[in-house]
């Protein structure tokens, strides 16, 4: 197995199809070892970079290294780079065993090598007694496994994952999410992983880019994404987000600013993780966990928290989770969520509420 992984790094990398940019130019490094993940809507670009990094796309321009080494141009087959994929790409007719075995055959490995290096690819993935099995006789997560195995059987520093978890229901999803934290644990390579999933980023990723239209929009620890968005699309791609417009705003201390929103009514924020430029349409974001509810007249603001007044429209309760839509004037919704504490009642619809909620927890960012 690998002892270490291999880094990665774009620079200006781009791919375009005719006059389309699917890519555009691109920089991006992936230290030694990292679990990162890219994440966007479909068309991003995240399929389109990870098939430049695997080979299985040729980038118009710029360059693929790793560690140092350009390999653009280089066939796939020559990057020691492993491949899971989302349908796992099993060969129906072959054994477990010679499903993992088949890059090491490849490769021409000797047989004693093979047999070693397969075995303990199967205890790595917790599968050692299904090498005589067929991919037909095995579940989806083990299926899922045996993947994993044979794209690490021949220690590729770098591993690749397009979608790896898609086809897997969403308890098996969770599941298999502890799984391939403890297989990267053990194999210790780099990761480049490809997800729609935001939970499942976060919950794996040292780091996440986040992209659009063909480019990075932000890149971070998954916390700092979340409770910095530099943008109105990475605050509402990654979690749940209250986005209202901003028509001004005014200093009001260091960091702080008072903001009027379109419906007329003001807040208390403070700046994001950047600052638009003069011209730039803003927003403030608030994530709706960061709100307080209860009926009106019960929450009362102190310093600088924002209280708006509102009525319930939504009330919907998801496995341990209150979720509210509350109507606080000019056809304004704010989407507020907190855990259901056991014997905690549920607020109404129609239900007159108070909401509150520090400047701090209010973003002013920009729109695009």
């Amino acid at each position: 197995m690998a002892k270490h992984g291999a880094k990665l790094e774009l620079l200006g990398v781009e791919k375009s199809y005719g006059h389309v940019a699917a890519l555009h130019p691109t920089d991006l490094v992936v230290e030694v070892g990292e679990f990162f993940s890219l994440i966007g809507p479909s068309g991003s670009g995240k399929t389109t970079l990870l098939g430049a990094v695997a080979g299985f796309t040729q980038p118009s321009a710029g360059r693929i290294e790793m560690d140092g080494r350009n390999i653009a141009m280089m066939p796939p087959y020559l990057r020691n780079i492993g491949m899971v994929f989302q349908n796992y790409a099993l060969f129906p007719h072959m054994s477990v065993f010679d499903n993992v075995a088949f890059p090491l055959r490849l490769r021409k490995v000797p047989a004693a090598d093979i047999q070693q290096k397969v075995d303990r690819m199967l205890a790595t993935v917790r599968l050692p007694d299904v090498a005589q099995r067929r991919p037909s006789q095995l579940s989806g997560g083990q299926q899922q496994r045996i993947a994993l195995a044979r794209a690490a059987v021949y220690d590729p520093r770098i591993l690749l994952m397009d979608e790896p978890l898609g086809a897997l229901d969403k308890n098996l999803r969770e599941e298999m999410q502890f799984e391939i934290k403890a297989f990267h644990r053990q194999i210790d390579a780099t990761i480049l992983y490809v997800t729609h999933d935001q939970d499942e980023a976060t919950a794996m990723s040292d780091r996440i880019a986040i992209m659009n239209g063909g480019r990075i929009v932000q890149c971070g620890a998954p916390r700092d994404l979340y409770e910095h968005p530099r943008n109105a699309f990475a605050a509402s791609f990654l979690g749940s987000a209250n986005l209202f417009d901003v028509v001004g705003n005014s200093p009001a201390g260091p960091g702080a600013v008072k903001v009027r929103l379109a419906n007329g009514t003001e807040l208390n924020a403070v700046t994001g993780a950047s600052v638009a430029a003069p011209g730039v349409a803003q927003v403030v974001c608030v994530r709706p966990e960061t709100i307080q509810i209860g009926p009106a007249g019960t929450l009362a603001s102190g310093g600088d928290a924002n209280l708006l007044q509102g009525r319930v429209t939504d009330a919907i309760y998801t496995a341990g989770t209150f979720r509210y839509q509350v109507d606080v004037g000019a056809k304004s919704l704010v989407s507020v969520k907190l855990p259901s504490i056991r014997q905690t009642s549920m607020l109404e619809c129609d239900q007159p509420v108070t909401l509150v909620w520090p400047a701090s927890a209010t973003l002013l960012i920009p729109k695009d």
